[in-house]
């Protein structure tokens, strides 16, 4: 009656990624991008979570759609199902890059200990920008 999906293992999951995009992953987490990508300010999707990955390429963010029956709701008049965003920045447009990590234990009691990825790049139009996202690296 139903049909049973069959699961892949994460390790598949990276290796076709790998494949798919035709670059070695570096590193890879979890991550919400909070803003400095145009495309996402405009649209206001700050706090979207997806896959923040570094790639001998360059640098990705990946954010997949979700199908929760609250999401649902939310879309209800929508023009049609979500959508998959992503970010790419070539290597040769990064400028910078670091994670900043709260380091003083009493900080973090009344402050966020998420650390934070910021990211100093160039444009398509070759002004400086920054990008920032709340992200756990492996």
């Amino acid at each position: 009656m139903f049909e049973k999906k069959e699961q892949k293992s994460s390790d598949d999951f990276w290796r076709e990624y790998e494949e798919k995009t035709g670059e070695e992953i570096l590193k890879r987490g979890l991550g919400k991008y909070v803003s400095g990508w145009d495309e996402f300010d405009k649209k206001k999707l700050s706090g979207i979570w997806g896959l923040v990955i570094t790639t001998s390429g360059g640098f990705r963010f990946h954010h997949f759609p979700q199908n929760h029956w609250l999401d649902s709701l939310t879309r209800f008049g929508s023009k049609g199902p979500a959508k998959e965003k992503t970010i790419f920045i070539p290597n040769e447009k990064i400028i910078s890059n670091e994670v900043i990590k709260e380091k003083k234990w009493w900080r973090k009691i009344f402050i966020s200990s998420i650390p934070h990825l910021v990211i100093r790049y160039i444009d398509e139009a070759g002004n400086e920008k920054q990008i920032l996202f709340e992200a756990e690296y492996k």
